[in-house]
């Protein structure tokens, strides 16, 4: 049976991991708006690999928190619906409509990461309590 207190502590585990989802991606991705010109004419960005690399190493941490807590579902769901709604925000200026693909791509992408890493150390955790010398 759930208490009362751990479903409020699920809720601002959730909460908390949305809004450190969207500081991630403001402090990562937010500010970089200029895609790069090639000498070829060619664009590409706005985005680096480093600020990727460096947004989902920022959200991997609270992530594992969560997940090696028991608050899977606030793992995984926080950390969507943060990432989601930054980049449904960042992007939606884009008059093609097509970003919408994109923001869906995040969701899914975010919602499988933070599934299998949450699932992980879920695993690793019971595994580590039933198995003393592990």
């Amino acid at each position: 049976m759930v208490t009362r207190t751990r479903l409020i502590h699920h809720l601002l585990t959730t909460l908390a991991l949305t809004g450190l989802a969207v500081a991630a991606w403001a402090v990562w991705l937010g500010w970089d708006q200029q895609r790069d010109q090639h000498p070829d004419g060619s664009t590409t960005g706005p985005y680096e690999a480093w600020q990727v690399i460096g947004l989902v190493l920022t959200v991997l941490a609270p992530v594992y928190w969560a997940a090696a807590r028991g608050y899977v579902p606030a793992a995984v769901l926080g950390t969507t619906a943060g990432l989601a709604g930054a980049a449904f925000y960042d992007w939606s200026d884009d008059a093609s409509g097509l970003f919408v693909i994109g923001v869906g791509l995040i969701a899914l992408g975010t919602l499988a990461a933070t599934g299998l890493v949450s699932g992980l150390v879920t695993s690793w955790k019971l595994r580590a309590r039933l198995e003393p010398g592990y």
